[in-house]
Formats: structure tokens, sequence, C-alpha cells
């Protein structure tokens, strides 16, 4: 049962990563929206979590990044100008 809640968490995460990118692509949601790397955060920290179930390097490798830039956009984006 665990590996398939992670399994779950990793399809979310994906889901959440694309409809993001989809939603930007049509120009529902802006990349300076701070919804945007909110977004991308949670998916890819929903990502790394299925990976503790099913290791691969490379993938942790970019949703750590992912994970990270998104942080900067998060935190940029909820600045004050």
């Amino acid at each position: 049962m665990h590996s398939q809640l992670l399994l779950f968490f990793g399809l979310i995460g994906s889901a959440i990563v694309v409809t993001a990118y989809l939603l930007n692509q049509t120009g529902r949601l802006a990349s300076s929206d701070w919804r945007f790397p909110a977004a991308n955060l949670v998916g890819a920290v929903a990502i790394l979590l299925s990976l503790t179930d099913a290791w691969n390097l490379p993938a942790a490798v970019i949703e750590f990044f992912w994970a990270a830039i998104s942080l900067y956009g998060l935190v940029r984006s909820l600045r004050p100008a």
C-alpha cells in the first residue's frame, strides 16, 4: 500500500506541473503569478516523494532543481514591488 501511495503522489505531482505549464502556455497563468511557482514547487516535491520508493537519480536531480527554482520564483513573486 505504501508504494501505491507514493506512486499516487508522483502522478498527482506530474499532473500539477503539467497543468501549470499548460495554463501558462495558454495565457491563463502568468509566470509572475505566485501560483505558477507554487504549483511547480508542490508538483516537484510530490514527485520527489514518489522517488523515495522507486529511486531514479536523474529524475531526483531534475526535481530537486525544479523545486529550488520554483522556491526562488515563489519568494520573488511574493516580495513587495
